[in-house]
Parts: C-alpha cells; structure tokens; sequence
C-alpha cells in the first residue's frame, strides 16, 4: 500500500514575521500589500490572534483594520515581503529533504512556500507508524526552524491533502483558544500542539470521513463545478462517487467527467514527484492607490512592469515565450488577456510593447485598479 504525507505550515507568513520580530508573539498580526490598511490591498496571511476577529486571506486590508477595531491590543499591519518567505521556505524544504524514512531519504515534492507532498523512497524497508513519522516532521520542522506544521496522511495525495485540512482545523482551534493566554498543556516545544496536528484519511475511511461532505470539499472542485454537479442531483462526495458514468462524461466532458468521479471515490495519484520545481513564468502586478483614467498612464505603467518582470526572467537565463497582460477595472472586473510570440526574445523594448500592445485588446470604458504582466519562459535547456 502506498503512503503519502502532506505538510503544511501553520500561519506561515504571519509566523515568519514573529520569528524576525519576537515582540509581536501574541498580537494580532495582519501581513498583505504595503502594510498600510488604509490603502488598498488584501490580507495575505493573518496570525490566529487576528483571525478570532474574523480576519482571513484575501480580506481587503480597509475591512480586516475595520474588524481589529475592538481588539484587546493593537493589531499590526506589515508589507509582504516574499524574499523573507522564499528563504524560509528554502530552510523547511532543507529540513524535509534531510530527512530518511524506512531507512532511505524522503521524496519531497514542493507545491508553494508552505506546503510539500513527503513520501517514502522506493525501494525503502520497514516504515513503522506514519502518524509517528508525520509527528517527527513536525517536531523537527520546530526544533530547526521554529515552525509549525500540520501533516495530513493518506494512501493518496488527494487523501492526505485533505487530511490536512483536518489537522490544521484541530490545531487551529486549540491555538486559537490559547491565542494571547501562553501555551496550554498539550503543547510542545515551540508552542507545538501534540496529538493534534496529524490526521489521517485512508481507502477504509474515505466514505466515513467525506461521503456527506458537499462536493467543494474535495480538492480541485470549485463553485462552478460543485454548482453543475447540483444540477445533476450531485450535492455530496458520495452522490458524486456513486454517479452514473455517462451521466458525468456526457454532461461535464469525456475527460472531466471520469476524473471528478473518482475524485469523489478518494482516487489519485500517490507518486510524489521530487523533482526540482522549474517556474512556467514570472510575474508582478500592482494595485493603484487611485484608478487610473488617462490611458496614456495606463500604457505607461504596463511597460514599467513589464520590464521589471524582464528583470526576473533575466535571472534564469531564459527568454520569454508568452505575454500576459491582467487588468482589474473599477469596481472590480478582471481580464486577462495573452499572446504567444513569434519568436523567444529578452529585449525589454520589445517585450514592454507586446505587453502594451494587449491593451487593444480590452474596453477603455472604465477606470483601472490594477495592473499585471506575466513572461511565461522557454523550457530550461535541460
């Protein structure tokens, strides 16, 4: 039977900033834009302390402030600072690779900052218990990093995926309860909460654990599609997993349909993949403080963030393939729109024009709120 592990890192960004600044242990911390609430941008991450007020990711700054109004202490509001995070997160990678289960070392596939499938190797010996083994990555993810983590385990990646949800929700609730009153009995070094922070989701238990669960609690269905599974007469996870075959492929496509089938049959794949993340592309967009009206400005900023996404594309030592241009109009309508171009190049000039070229391609009816660009790059040569 194959085993696979997902870690995830409590409050990543928020619990980065503590570590830099230990004064801010216990306060409500809020990171997203530039730190401002009274600009526009969205909350990032939020520390346990604010989120008991209901701050979440996402939230626009103006409202999580609005919601810390009443807190007991003063909440602080920091900017994004993803070169902070990237090396954080290169540190946990670090850590998750050193480590050997079954007597070889571990595959680790990296999904984002703050996550990571773990897997044995092939060919390894006895594995023992994986909830023990997911408790020692916890424990030595805090005694190296200071981090905290929660471990989801499952036969799948989908099953341990949402096993982590599970566990996060456990240690989650514990500190949040704890949050700003010092670390209850249950925790362990770091403010580690024992005993809660893994779960497991197996073939034996999918349907006990996700069968009446609406079908947007499975990884990789959305509203939209959750929205048609209804209309099908396909609210839960088991309505979906017990659903007619050509019922799914004749509505929702012969490929999508199979595959959200054994989505809710607890059916994926349990390879974990440790090769190297190679990134697709790069790119930066920016939010104005004041809409932008006069297209002239428009333009201008395009080809501004553009050539600061040639800046990193220059950096891998790979041309650009493709432009993407995102615009958000007032209040909030957002398009993207892409080109794929006739040959690689890294020419800023040329590249910034592409970019700016694509603005003939959406309505001037409105003012814009944000800009974006995004270089998607040629393969690596190897």
């Amino acid at each position: 039977m194959a085993l696979v592990l997902h870690v995830d890192l409590d409050q990543f960004i928020a619990a980065v900033e503590v570590l830099r600044r230990p004064e801010l242990a216990g306060l409500p911390v809020v990171v997203g834009g530039r730190g401002d609430p009274t600009e526009r941008g969205v909350v990032a991450t939020a520390s346990y302390e604010a989120r008991a007020y209901g701050v979440g990711s996402g939230m626009p700054l103006r409202l999580a402030a609005r919601k810390l109004a009443k807190a007991a202490t003063e909440p602080v509001f920091l900017p994004v600072d993803a070169a902070a995070y990237d090396e954080a997160s290169a540190e946990v990678m670090g850590v998750l690779r050193s480590l050997e289960w079954g007597g070889l070392p571990v595959l680790v596939e990296v999904l984002g900052w703050d996550e990571a499938f773990v897997g044995p190797a092939p060919g390894h010996g006895d594995l023992g218990s994986p909830t023990a083994f997911g408790q020692r990555i916890r424990d030595v993810l805090v005694e190296r990093t200071r981090l905290r983590s929660a471990v989801g385990i499952g036969d799948n990646k989908l099953q341990a995926k949402l096993a982590t949800g599970f566990a996060k929700q456990r240690v989650e609730g514990a500190l949040a309860r704890e949050a700003g009153a010092g670390i209850g009995e249950e925790a362990g070094p770091g403010g580690q909460v024992r005993g809660q922070g893994t779960y497991v989701i197996s073939d034996a238990t999918w349907f006990e654990e996700m069968g009446s669960r609406p079908t947007t609690a499975l990884w990789g269905i959305g509203k939209k599609t959750a929205d048609k599974l209804t209309a099908l007469g396909l609210a839960t996870v088991e309505d979906l997993a017990r659903a007619e075959p050509a019922l799914l492929a004749g509505t929702l496509g012969p490929t999508t349909g199979p595959w959200l089938r054994r989505l809710g049959r607890g059916v994926a794949s349990d390879e974990v993949d440790a090769t190297p993340y190679v990134a697709r592309g790069h790119g930066r967009e920016e939010t104005f403080q004041e809409d932008l009206t006069d297209w002239a400005d428009v333009e201008r900023e395009v080809a501004r963030i553009a050539r600061r996404v040639v800046e990193d594309i220059e950096a891998e030592g790979r041309p650009a393939v493709r432009v993407e241009l995102k615009i958000r109009f007032r209040p909030f309508f957002t398009f993207t729109r892409s080109h794929k171009l006739k040959a690689p190049t890294s020419d800023p000039d040329a590249l910034a024009a592409e970019a700016v070229a694509l603005l003939d391609r959406v309505d001037k009816d409105r003012a814009v709120r944000l800009l974006g660009v995004r270089l998607e790059m040629a393969d690596p040569a190897d």
